[in-house]
C-alpha cells in the first residue's frame, strides 16, 4: 500500500509539473541525487548531489541522416515514473548479490522516440530509445557535459594522435596512463576514451562512462572550445577496410560513411553513465555498468569456469633448468602445463606464435606445435588450454574456428588487436561472444575497448584489456609511472568492469633501478605490490605473467597467488585516494582477502577489520620487507592472530603493498 501511495504521489507531481511547464525531476532512492530535465526548444538535463552541482543544464539530442532530430523542438506526449527495488544475483562477478535499486523516468516524445533516466544511489544514467517503423541512420548523437567550474580531470587520451590524420585516433588500443588537467586545459584536438574522472566541489568525484553498448559505436569525449564542458565524438561507420596492421591480423578503415550507426526500428542506444561519489573509495565499489547491462543471454552458465592462467608471452618463454630449447614448442608448453597442474592453476595459454605468422588463418599451425597433443596432455593434468587469436583470423572464419577447436577440447580464446570501437567492431564483440558460447568457449578480449556490460550479457566473456597493463613494462622508459597508475585506474577504468592487467612479476624494481627488458621484464614496485594486485584488480580470468621457473624459485609467493579466487561473493572498498593508495577486501566461501597498494610514497595504513564479523582468528600476511625500498623483492610473511580491536596497522614502502588472507 505504501509503495502504491508513493507512486501515485510521484505521478501526480509529474503531471502537475507538466501542466505548469515546470522541469521534470527525478531523485535517487536515498534522495541525495537529483536529476532535472527541462523541455524547451531543446532537451537539457542537469544533476546535483546534495548541495553539490554535478553537471549544469546540458543538451541531449540525436540527428538522423534524413534530417530528423530527437530532442530539438520536442513534443512530450507521455511520461512514466517508476521505482525499482530488487537485486541481481551473479556467479562470475566481484559480488554474488548486487542491490538493484533505482527510480526511473521515461519521457516519450512525438516522433517515436523516448528518453529514459535512472537515478541510483551510486549515480545516474540516461539513454535514447526508439519505437519507429523502419530502421534509421544516426548521423550524430549529441552528448555534452557542462560544468559550473573549471574542474580538475583525470583523462586517458588516445595513443595514436596525429593532427594531420584525425582518422588515426579511431584506431587505438585503449591503453594509456592518465593526464591530470583542468577542463579548460584539455587538448583541443585529442580524443579522450572512457571512463574519465572529473573532480567536483566538496571533495566529490564523477566518473563518466557508458553501458549496454550494443550495435552502436563507442563514445569518446573532447573539449574543442576551451569552455568548462566535454563533448562526445563517435567513429563513423566503416565503408571500406583492408587487411593490415599487426601481422596482417587487423582491418584498417580506408573510408567511412556519413553516419555513425545503422539502428533497427526498435532500438535502445547505450546508457550514458555518471557515477558519483562522496569519497574516493566508493568509486572502487560501484556496480552501475553491470546493473545497466542487458541480462545474461546464456541460460546455463555452469560450464563457464573462471580461473588463473599460466602465461607465456610476457616472460618470453624464458624458462630455465630444462634439457630442451625453450620457445614455442610442445616441450615448453608441457612444462607450463606441469607447473599449472602442480599449483591448481586452471589454464595455460598459447599466445601469439602457435599459428603461422601473417596468414590470419587459425587452421595453419606451426610445425613445432601439436595443439591436440597439448590439449590431451593438459586434460590428463586437469589444465585447460586457451588459444590466442588475432581479430581478423577469428572474424573471417569464426564458426569453423570455434567448432574445430571446441571439438578438440580447447577451452577458449584470447582475441587480440581489434583496436577499434566503431559499430562494425562492436558488432564483432557480440558475434564472437555468441558464437563462442554456442561451443562452450570462454573469451578474453585483448586490444579491446573498455567493458560496457558485455560480461553480464554474455558471461562467457570473462575479461577485457583496455588497460595500461604490466605488458607495457617490457618496453616503457622509467618515466612511465606504473605504480601511480596502479592506484589510479581501480577508481576509473575498473569501475567499468574487469581488467586483463596481467600481474604477477617475480622480478621487482624500485623507481631507481627499473628499466625495460623485453626478454626478462620486471615490474615497478615491490613484491607485495604484485601480490596485492590479485586482490585489488577485478579479473575473473587472471594471468600469472612470469615464467614457471621463476615461480618455482618463489614458491611461498606462488602458492599464495594460486589460492586467491578470481570471482567473489563480497567486495568492500575500505579506504583510498585516487592516485595515492587503495585498500580493498574481498570474500569467497567464507575466506577474506585484503589487499593494499600505495604510490611511490611510504605510507602508514590502518585497516579496520570490522567487516569480518565473528569467528575469524588467523591472518596470513605478506608485507613489504624493511629493505623493500632498496630491494623491491624484499618481503616478510607472517601468521598473526586477528587483533582484538580488529585494527591492522601496516607500513607500505615506496611502491609497496600488502596482501592478507583471513580465515576462521
Amino acid at each position: 500500500m505504501k509503495k502504491l501511495i508513493r507512486l501515485l504521489i510521484l505521478t501526480l507531481m509529474i503531471s502537475q509539473a507538466q501542466a505548469a511547464g515546470r522541469p521534470h525531476l527525478l531523485t535517487s532512492p536515498d534522495g541525495r541525487l537529483k536529476v532535472t530535465v527541462e523541455i524547451g526548444q531543446n532537451l537539457t538535463w542537469s544533476v546535483q548531489h546534495e548541495n553539490t552541482p554535478v553537471i549544469s543544464a546540458s543538451p541531449l539530442s540525436v540527428t538522423l541522416t534524413n534530417g530528423t532530430q530527437w530532442g530539438v523542438n520536442p513534443r512530450l506526449i507521455k511520461k512514466k515514473a517508476t521505482e525499482h527495488r530488487g537485486e541481481v544475483t551473479t556467479r562470475l562477478y566481484k559480488k554474488s548479490t548486487i542491490p538493484d535499486e533505482y527510480n526511473e523516468l521515461i519521457l516519450q516524445f512525438r516522433g517515436d522516440y523516448s528518453l529514459v533516466f535512472r537515478a541510483y544511489n551510486q549515480g545516474v544514467a540516461y539513454r535514447f530509445t526508439t519505437s519507429g517503423k523502419e530502421e534509421a541512420f544516426v548521423k550524430h548523437e549529441e552528448v555534452k557535459l557542462k560544468f559550473n567550474a573549471d574542474h580538475p580531470t583525470l583523462v586517458p587520451y588516445v595513443g595514436n594522435f596525429n593532427p594531420g590524420n584525425p582518422e588515426r585516433q579511431f584506431f587505438n588500443s585503449f591503453e594509456n596512463t592518465y593526464t591530470y588537467a583542468r577542463l579548460s586545459e584539455l587538448h583541443r584536438q585529442r580524443l579522450i576514451f572512457l571512463p574519465l574522472l572529473v573532480e567536483l566541489n566538496d571533495g566529490k568525484k564523477l566518473v563518466f562512462t557508458e553501458a549496454d553498448l550494443e550495435s552502436y559505436p563507442g563514445l569518446y569525449m573532447i573539449n574543442r572550445t576551451g569552455e568548462t564542458a566535454l563533448t562526445g565524438e563517435f567513429a563513423p561507420y566503416p565503408k571500406t577496410t583492408v587487411q593490415g596492421g599487426h601481422n596482417m591480423l587487423q582491418q584498417i578503415v580506408t573510408e567511412r560513411e556519413n553516419y555513425v550507426a545503422r539502428i533497427k526500428a526498435t532500438a535502445s542506444l547505450p546508457w550514458r553513465v555518471l557515477a558519483i561519489a562522496s569519497s574516493d573509495r566508493e568509486l572502487a565499489d560501484n556496480d552501475l555498468v553491470y546493473l545497466l547491462a542487458s541480462p545474461s543471454r546464456i541460460a546455463d552458465t555452469s560450464w563457464i569456469k573462471p580461473g588463473k592462467v599460466a602465461w607465456d608471452w610476457w616472460n618470453d618463454w624464458n624458462i630455465y633448468g630444462v634439457d630442451f630449447r625453450a620457445g614455442v614448442n610442445n616441450e615448453t608448453y608441457k612444462y607450463y602445463i606441469d607447473f599449472a597442474s602442480e599449483n591448481n592453476i586452471e589454464y595455460v595459454i598459447l599466445d601469439e606464435g602457435w599459428a603461422v605468422n601473417r596468414k590470419a588463418d587459425l587452421m595453419q599451425i606451426v610445425p613445432e606445435i601439436d595443439v591436440k597433443a597439448l590439449v590431451d596432455y593438459g586434460r590428463s593434468k586437469n589444465v585447460g588450454i586457451i588459444l590466442w587469436a588475432g581479430y581478423w583470423a577469428m572474424d573471417r572464419d569464426m564458426e569453423n574456428v570455434c567448432k574445430t577447436y571446441a571439438e578438440m577440447g580447447v577451452k577458449g580464446f584470447k582475441v587480440d588487436f581489434m583496436d577499434r570501437d566503431d559499430q562494425a567492431m562492436v558488432d564483432f564483440y557480440y558475434r564472437c561472444a555468441e558464437t563462442a558460447a554456442k561451443y562452450r568457449l570462454i573469451i578474453d578480449f585483448h586490444g579491446a575497448y573498455k567493458p560496457t556490460g558485455l560480461h553480464r550479457t554474455w558471461p562467457n566473456v570473462l575479461n577485457f584489456e583496455g588497460v595500461h597493463g604490466l605488458e607495457q613494462l617490457k618496453w616503457s622508459p622509467p618515466e612511465v609511472d606504473m605504480v601511480r597508475y596502479d592506484v589510479t585506474f581501480p577508481y576509473i577504468r575498473m569501475l567499468a568492469g574487469p581488467v586483463d592487467y596481467t600481474q604477477g612479476a617475480m622480478r621487482n624494481a624500485n623507481r631507481y633501478n627499473y628499466r625495460p627488458i623485453n626478454s626478462e621484464p620486471m615490474s615497478q614496485g615491490t613484491r607485495c605490490h604484485q601480490l596485492a594486485e590479485y586482490i585489488i584488480f577485478e579479473s575473473p580470468f587472471n594471468m600469472l605473467c612470469d615464467n614457471p621457473s621463476n615461480y618455482r624459485n618463489e614458491m611461498e609467493c606462488t602458492r599464495f597467488i594460486a589460492e586467491i579466487p578470481t570471482v567473489w561473493d563480497k567486495s568492500v572498498a575500505l579506504d583510498g585516494l585516487v592516485g595515492e593508495y587503495i585498500v580493498i577486501a574481498r570474500q569467497k566461501e567464507g575466506v577474506w582477502y585484503v589487499g593494499g597498494l600505495t604510490n611511490w610514497n611510504n605510507r602508514e595504513v590502518t585497516v579496520n577489520l570490522d567487516f569480518l564479523g565473528d569467528g575469524y582468528s588467523r591472518i596470513e600476511l605478506f608485507r613489504d620487507g624493511i629493505n623493500a625500498d632498496r630491494v623491491a623483492r624484499d618481503y616478510k610473511k607472517e601468521i598473526i592472530p586477528v587483533p582484538d580491536n580488529k585494527t591492522l596497522k601496516l607500513t607500505l614502502m615506496q611502491g609497496g603493498g600488502f596482501a592478507a588472507k583471513i580465515t576462521r
